[in-house]
């Protein structure tokens, strides 16, 4: 069987290993394009292409599947079936319509919630338990398509969207391990979903990491794991941005904003919300070093009693 992989960041590459270690022939792996990274402007690979280029595998990267000739290309490849992993490129009818067996997309959510682009970190907004990883066949919709398998996993209480999102890529690269010969030989049956229970989550921005601190300390906590790493949870002091990059809820209370000192070596010091206290762990004054709360609060004494704005 002939497979065409699409993926693009790091919690992508254990899919790409699960399948390498399957009876397939992965004939190519379409990534998005390199662009330059950082003050340098100097241009990196992806870790899908990266993985494809040490294993002598094709790599093609159109910029979108709009072109008649990426269309053309992919089509060429004939594959049996493609599989996809936060390829993050949207995918026409036509193109879904080429592969006979599909696009195996692996969604890390219990479809139909949390559809769309931000499932996970929608997940630890929300505060659940659970949540889990889908097989799904790809369709023109927003992972509306039918479900090939499910497995639950369960989010851990120091879990952020990194690190969580890894685990479910994981998870996922051994359900498709489990699922994907038994489909290509047509011993699954695709299942669909119940629409009316869907759940759509929404792209997150930059100012959603903007901290209020009006809200309780138990959301602001989620906040800090949920935007990790990116575009975390931060607020201004003197002119400067300070990110926070660890915390926990704490007791207490205070004007939301003011800056109050806690018991505890690891928490020494946290801001008043709207219920309760958001206990600081670990925080990133702009232009600085990431710092233990303990060390931050040696060099800045007059941090504790300030307010911040909320």
């Amino acid at each position: 069987m002939d497979i065409v992989f699409m993926g693009t960041p790091q919690f992508a590459v254990p899919v790409l290993d699960a399948l390498s270690a399957m009876d397939v022939s992965i004939v190519a792996v379409y990534t998005k394009p390199d662009k330059p990274q950082g003050r340098g402007l100097r241009v990196e690979v992806s870790p899908v292409k990266q993985w494809a280029v040490d294993h002598g595998v094709m790599v093609r990267q159109p910029p979108s599947f709009r072109q008649e000739a990426a269309v053309s290309e992919l089509a060429s490849l004939q594959p049996d079936v493609a599989v996809v992993a936060a390829y993050g490129r949207i995918l026409p009818g036509q193109v879904l319509a080429i592969p006979p067996r599909g696009f195996v997309n692996i969604h890390p959510s219990m479809l139909p919630r949390y559809r769309g682009p931000s499932p996970v970190v929608t997940a630890l907004l929300d505060g659940v338990e659970s949540t889990g990883v889908s097989l799904m066949l790809l369709d023109e919709g927003m992972d509306t398509g039918p479900i090939l398998a499910q497995r639950e996993e369960p989010v851990l209480p120091h879990d952020t969207a990194e690190s969580l999102t890894a685990r479910l890529f994981l998870r996922g690269a051994e359900l498709l391990r489990e699922t994907l010969p038994p489909w290509l030989r047509g011993e699954v049956s695709p299942v669909p979903q119940d629409h009316s229970k869907a759940t759509v989550t929404r792209m997150v921005q930059r100012e959603d990491g903007e901290a209020d601190w009006n809200l309780p300390a138990v959301e602001l906590e989620r906040r800090v794991r949920a935007y990790t790493p990116w575009p975390g949870l931060y607020t201004q002091w003197k002119g400067k941005q300070i990110k926070i990059l660890d915390a926990i809820e704490a007791s207490g209370n205070g004007e939301p904003g003011l800056v109050v000192p806690l018991e505890g070596t690891e928490t020494p010091c946290g801001v008043a919300t709207g219920r309760g206290v958001l206990g600081i762990k670990r925080l990133l004054l702009e232009g600085k070093r990431p710092v233990p709360a303990a060390e931050f609060v040696q060099g800045y004494r007059d941090f504790v009693g300030s307010r911040v704005p909320s």
